[in-house]
């Protein structure tokens, strides 16, 4: 995976941390390198700081999507406002990590975005309303119209259809997915399901419903 953070202690700290786990951590101290070495290399996942020089995570997050929507993206931000988890998540990314955090939790977000499932859903091409959702290739075909989908949305709409008609707890949902359920991890979740609604609009009988208060159940 390919790490960027300026701050050269906390990169290092991740670094041989992540490493202990047997996870191969390639490191760029701004969002300029970062974004050279991601062109040179084949990386599964990003972790992208927000606060760089040269190139802040916003924008490299930005300029990646051009090309690639598939690869998970994890962000790490001091910033606590809602607007700017909200805002990163609107340019294409995966996941919010506010910092503080502990190295134990970024390890379960990293394990949940690299989708270490069991193949035999992940190969299931699933009928859902007039759509097709294939989970292991992030698609939705509907008219033989194609759309791609992020692999934390191919996640959450899996969870979903496996409790078809049936209301999923926020809390399961947050910590399945996310790895725990704090604020910022559900104001992502509701980003999310809002995407996942607009994806899923021309059948006007898939219906994402929300319990106020205690999670979510897809109808169709």
């Amino acid at each position: 995976m390919l790490l960027a953070e300026d701050e050269t202690a906390l990169a290092t700290i991740i670094k041989e941390s992540l490493e202990t786990r047997n996870f191969d951590v390639t490191v760029a101290e701004n969002g300029k390198a970062a974004f050279e070495l991601y062109q040179k290399n084949k990386f599964d996942l990003l972790v992208l700081d927000v606060m760089m020089p040269e190139k802040d995570g916003f924008t490299l997050t930005q300029d990646i999507r051009q090309e690639n929507n598939l690869i998970p993206i994890i962000m790490l931000t001091s910033k606590s406002q809602t607007a700017d988890v909200v805002f990163g998540f609107k340019n294409g990314a995966n996941d919010y990590l506010k910092k503080p955090f502990s190295i134990e939790e970024l390890i379960v977000r990293i394990e949940s975005l690299l989708g270490r499932q069991n193949q035999n859903v992940l190969n299931k091409k699933i009928n859902v309303g007039t759509y097709a959702f294939n989970f292991s290739k992030q698609t939705l075909e509907h008219n033989q119209e194609l759309q791609t989908l992020t692999f934390m949305e191919a996640q959450l709409l899996l969870m979903l259809i496996e409790h078809k008609n049936d209301i999923v707890a926020r809390s399961v949902i947050l910590k399945k997915i996310w790895g725990s359920d704090t604020f910022f991890n559900g104001r992502s979740l509701d980003v999310f399901i809002t995407k996942i609604r607009k994806k899923l609009s021309s059948d006007p009988n898939i219906k994402i419903i929300n319990s106020r208060g205690h999670g979510y159940k897809i109808v169709y």
